[in-house]
């Protein structure tokens, strides 16, 4: 019986739906309510009207209108804004969903559509065994990605069936509070730093979580390549505007799945979106390495990142090193470049080192009172309009982070010609090993855009000394810093791996190793070289990095993908606040680049490290920025939401302040400060 209290002037009638599986309950359920009732009291009514003995415990209410989770059990419906015409879900807050891995693998598992994406992701990390997950997120792939697949898809006669990896019995899968991981600082290796399998004294460790040997070894190990014909099939961006689309739908990290339109079973991208990739550890970081690998190697075989001829061989010839499966191990430790600011590539692969060969690094203490120079004599080379390039010898002197020149060195005691600050330039290789040219193209920020310049050097060991302190000065870094020579044996390295002669004894029969070539190198260069011209070239640079282990030729891989120029930028179409046209705007770890979008040549650079403040009008949604020396700037987002870039800059900004010192527990809150936004 009901007191005539509850049917009072302030009471009121709520359709509350219950997305249970019991057909032979009814599943809409009209409850009497008032406004002061909390929501907590609402669902204890509902599930005493629903009257089936099971666990509500991961129910929530869900409302459709206002497309929002009623987490805060203790509000009232009035606080809340609930009202007569609200329509009220009580459905449950974890849900399966679809992930495509880098490495084209998908994983079915159970996860929160209720928590902000930037726990979820957190979550799914912990199952899939990924430390460091703040950078990594879901991207929702845009209808002009998939258009190609689709329309394959069609025209298939055989229907396709994708193999899909079920976790979906996991700890945290079923809403239950994770496990630290299997990744804690005080506990013996997870996996072998050779081979990259669990190791033998953990591999009970997987049968309690969803990840057993043989799930592990899907994550951790690389599969055959794709046909040609695959490949083809597989969206590739033509131009920056095609690069753009490919960036458009990331979730925003501080709303929840539900929030942002995704629904029970659908298939989301698991990305590494940040570029900075931490503490790897070829002991712990298996799966996430394995990944990072697979993520570089198809935005190289798809060209979402250019890379000149050489280059794409040196992949192919590490992705063949993985193919051909050569278990022996280095008798000199190989580096090569990286210009990344944080080089944690370079840790893992001194830590995989230090490990194979059972000795220790030495430390290496460098007087930094005394900041040194460079003096020599290079080429200048100076781009005209509207004439032919000028190439003219001078003396050129680098100390702290500018370059001067000189007539000649006998002058250089009095004034230079001209003296650049590479403060804040972009610095790009342009180097062809095999024809011997080693330049340097700065491209120097000045009033009205960038100064284009290139210095011409003679040999390697030039090359490396003034590029390594070229790249530091551009960081705001002089030669006294104590990557400064690292930075040059890796460089040095990196030129001795393209730098490959001809063997007739390795690639007399290139048809003796089962390999195709086509499978190794982007679309491009199968349409320009036969498959034996292939087979024969990738062999060649083979020959260097054929004694690498597994683990090794992975992590060389994702050094040298560091090293190309375009490496780490993420492409918008934006309109800058006075112009009458449409830019491409780079966003990277440490810059954001202004970019031409007809000739795809930077205009301008604007520093992380010189920003001082960043807001968004979210009512014309539109970024503004401010930097040092009084610069403003303001766009808007064509391609993607605003905030999609805002979140982009706070979450590099977030990642900047990560330690080695520090737990891995993350600041969430200070996160979503930086990239939440006040909407």
């Amino acid at each position: 019986m009901s007191s005539s209290n509850e049917y009072g002037s302030h009471s009121w009638e709520l359709l509350v739906t219950v997305d249970h599986q019991h057909e032979e309950v009814q599943k809409e359920f009209l409850l009497r309510v008032t406004g002061d009732l909390h929501v907590g009291g609402l669902m204890l009514k509902l599930v005493e009207q629903i009257k089936i003995p099971q666990d509500w415990s991961d129910y929530a209410l869900w409302w459709e209108q206002k497309k929002c989770w009623l987490l805060k059990t203790h509000w009232t419906l009035d606080k809340c804004g609930v009202q007569a015409d609200a329509k009220l879900f009580f459905t449950t807050q974890h849900k399966m969903l679809r992930l495509r891995l880098p490495n084209m693998k998908t994983v079915r598992l159970k996860v929160s559509f209720s928590s902000m994406v930037f726990r979820a992701v957190s979550d799914i990390c912990k199952i899939l065994n990924i430390r460091r997950s703040e950078e990594v997120s879901l991207l929702k792939q845009s209808e002009d990605t998939l258009k190609k697949k689709k329309k394959k898809d069609k025209n298939s006669k055989e229907p396709v069936t994708e193999d899909i990896l079920n976790l979906c019995n996991s700890p945290v899968s079923s809403g239950l509070s994770g496990s630290p991981g299997l990744y804690s600082k005080t506990m013996t290796p997870v996996y072998d730093p050779i081979s990259g399998t669990p190791a033998s004294s953990t591999i009970t460790w997987f049968s309690d979580s969803p990840l057993t040997e043989q799930n592990c070894s899907v994550l951790t190990f690389s599969h055959p390549s794709c046909s040609p014909e695959t490949l083809a099939e597989m969206y590739q961006p033509r131009s920056l505007a095609d690069k753009a689309k490919l960036n458009a739908g990331w979730l925003d990290s501080s709303r929840s799945l539900m929030e942002q339109g995704i629904l029970e079973d659908d298939q989301l991208l698991l990305r590494f979106k940040y570029y900075t990739f931490f503490d790897l550890n070829p002991k712990y970081d298996a799966v996430r390495i394995n990944q990072i690998y697979e993520q570089a190697r198809w935005a190289i075989l798809l060209e979402e990142i250019d890379c000149t001829e050489e280059e794409m061989l040196i992949f192919a010839a590490l992705q063949a090193q993985y193919h051909v499966s050569k278990l022996s191990l280095s008798s000199e430790a190989q580096d090569f470049t990286c210009e990344s600011e944080v080089d944690e590539v370079e840790a893992a692969l001194s830590n995989l080192e230090v490990t194979l060969e059972g000795g220790n690094t030495n430390n290496i203490l460098e007087d930094i009172t005394d900041i040194p120079k460079l003096a020599d004599n290079l080429r200048l080379v100076r781009p005209r309009r509207l004439s032919l390039k000028t190439i003219k010898p001078y003396w050129f002197v680098f100390k702290d982070t500018s370059v001067s020149y000189f007539k000649n060195k006998e002058s250089a005691q009095g004034e230079p010609i001209e003296k650049l600050n590479l403060k804040g330039c972009e610095v790009v290789p342009d180097v062809n090993v095999a024809a011997k040219k080693f330049g340097i193209k700065l491209l120097i920020p000045v009033a009205d855009g960038m100064n284009e310049v290139y210095l011409r050097c003679e040999n390697e060991n030039q090359y490396a000394r003034w590029m390594a302190a070229c790249v530091l000065a551009s960081k705001g870094k002089t030669m006294a810093d104590s990557s400064y020579h690292p930075e040059v044996h890796k460089i040095l390295s990196f030129l001795k791996m393209k730098n490959w002669t001809m063997s007739p004894q390795a690639v007399s029969d290139p048809e003796s190793i089962d390999m195709k070539p086509e499978c190794f190198v982007s679309p491009r260069y199968t349409k320009k070289y036969k498959s034996k011209q292939l087979a024969a070239r990738i062999l060649e640079a083979h020959q260097n990095v054929s004694q690498m282990t597994l683990v090794e030729a992975k992590l060389r891989f994702i050094q040298a993908w560091q090293s190309l120029p375009e490496f780490g930028l993420s492409y918008y179409i934006v309109r800058f606040k006075g112009s009458k046209k449409d830019d491409v705007l780079g966003v990277s770890y440490n810059r954001l680049i202004r970019i031409d979008m007809a000739t795809g040549d930077p205009i301008t650079t604007w520093r992380f490290s010189n920003m001082k403040q960043w807001n968004v009008n979210w009512e014309i949604r539109q970024v503004a920025i401010e930097f040092d020396q009084n610069v403003f700037i303001a766009f808007t987002c064509l391609s993607a939401d605003c905030k999609i870039i805002h979140e982009y800059i706070g979450g590099y900004i977030f990642l900047s302040t990560r330690s080695k010192d520090q737990n891995e527990t993350l600041d969430e809150d200070l996160f979503h400060k930086l990239t939440g936004g006040q909407e």
